[in-house]
């Protein structure tokens, strides 16, 4: 009775957004995927091999499962991956980033799309990234008798809340995983607080902190460098991960600063790929000089412009160019911040708003060592830039500080294949289990 109260409440929805996703769809969104989305026509795999499958959401979660795919390779040379997201730029930066892996998109949560699925994939386990509670997804998996593992995990204050407004259905979710790798002790109070058994939790730190660049001399790096003709002397200011109004008010900061300053140098990059071409004319109808990074393939001599980072997978290297950065999602309220520890990672000196509920904890273990500042508007913003551009060494020093957070943090991901191996050895017989 579930799982079909679950499937009227979806067909309800998505017929409610579907003139919404009609129109995205005629604008180039959305429009890949659906066989397997509405009907779960994923890969169809040979059976009788060891398969994990993984579900990332989006970019982000996907680049977390590279140190955790290789080190799962190394672990279990033997084993198939697959690797599920609901993006399309998520599936396209997965496809990239795992050739030879099986790449497809999350079924919607119908149960006949998610059986399917299951049917097709022949999953030995399935690894949830992040939080991706999916109900009947799980409850097909347990029919199927594929044990599901959640790693990475995180919960918000605002998460934990809206999840504890059905916390009966919650309760039994969480009920089915066979481990809850999370990245710190609050959020695996928050678990436990919603129903997760306590013997089925634990804290594994986050990977995030595993797969992050500190040398600025990386390939990546060094190739942004010259293609946006960044010389030695330059000063980088970079905003990255960036929602409206945050464009223009970076825009804004570097116009203020760029004649106390000549070598100071702007790049953007925006939070998601459909803005690309919208900050490019905003950049442009201020009056500056723009580079493009798909449109340029030898170095720039436009010492003035304004790069614009319009790639996918691009933006941990373009932190590396930072001795200013800005991270952004956090001035606009709806967000809830962006990964600030890449740019940490590289000794940057550190800038974000003041909504960042989504990297609570990170904050905190940044703020409390003085190696970020907030900036709650654009004044406060060019403010903080300018000080920072003032005194150079004070800069570096906050740089430092912030690296050393970072390299503190690591070793996450030895942790989490160690979780996911454990919900792998569920499917083995129980003398092979004794034996490994």
């Amino acid at each position: 009775m579930l799982r079909w109260c679950l499937n009227l409440c979806y067909a309800v929805f998505l017929v409610a957004v579907s003139p919404v996703i009609v129109s995205r769809m005629l604008r180039g969104k959305y429009r890949r995927g659906w066989g397997q989305k509405l009907l779960g026509l994923v890969p169809e795999l040979l059976a009788g091999r060891q398969r994990i499958w993984f579900h990332a959401v989006s970019v982000g979660e996907v680049l977390q499962l590279r140190t955790i795919v290789a080190g799962l390779r190394e672990r279990r040379p033997d084993l198939d991956v697959v690797v599920s997201t609901t993006t399309s730029t998520g599936h396209d930066v997965a496809k990239e980033k795992f050739p030879g892996c099986t790449v497809c998109f999350l079924p919607l949560d119908f149960t006949w799309a998610v059986s399917r699925a299951i049917a097709r994939l022949r999953p030995t386990a399935i690894v949830l990234v992040e939080l991706e509670l999916w109900p009947n997804l799980l409850l097909a998996a347990r029919r199927a008798k594929v044990p599901v593992g959640l790693v990475n995990g995180r919960l918000g204050e605002r998460s934990q809340r809206g999840y504890a407004r059905i916390r009966f259905l919650v309760r039994r979710l969480l009920g089915g995983l066979k481990v809850i790798a999370v990245q710190n002790e609050t959020f695996a109070e928050r678990f436990r607080d919603l129903g997760a058994p306590s013997h089925h939790v634990r804290v594994t730190g986050s990977v995030k902190f595993d797969h992050l660049e500190t040398d600025r001399g990386n390939p990546g790096t060094l190739e942004l460098r010259r293609a946006f003709g960044l010389g030695a002397d330059d000063v980088v200011f970079v905003a990255g991960s960036t929602q409206a109004p945050e464009e223009r008010l970076a825009l804004k900061t570097f116009e203020a600063l760029r004649s106390e300053f000549p070598n100071l140098r702007l790049v953007l990059v925006p939070r998601h790929a459909e803005r690309f071409d919208e900050v490019a004319k905003l950049v442009v109808e201020r009056g500056h000089q723009l580079v493009r990074r798909r449109e340029r393939t030898e170095s720039t001599t436009d010492a003035a412009a304004v790069r614009l980072l319009d790639t996918l997978g691009e933006l941990g290297a373009c932190w590396g160019l930072a001795d200013v950065a800005f991270v952004g999602g956090s001035i606009v309220t709806s967000r809830g911040g962006q990964n600030m520890m890449e740019p940490a990672g590289y000794g940057a000196a550190v800038t974000f708003g003041p909504h960042t509920w989504n990297f609570a904890e990170v904050v905190a273990s940044l703020t409390q060592v003085e190696a970020a500042r907030v900036v709650r508007d654009g004044d406060e913003f060019t403010a903080a830039v300018r000080d920072l551009l003032e005194r150079p060494e004070a800069a570096a020093r906050m740089g430092d500080r912030a690296k050393s957070v970072v390299l503190a943090q690591r070793g996450a991901t030895n942790r989490t294949l160690d979780a996911i191996e454990s919900v792998l050895d569920d499917r083995r017989p129980t003398g092979l289990r004794r034996a490994a």
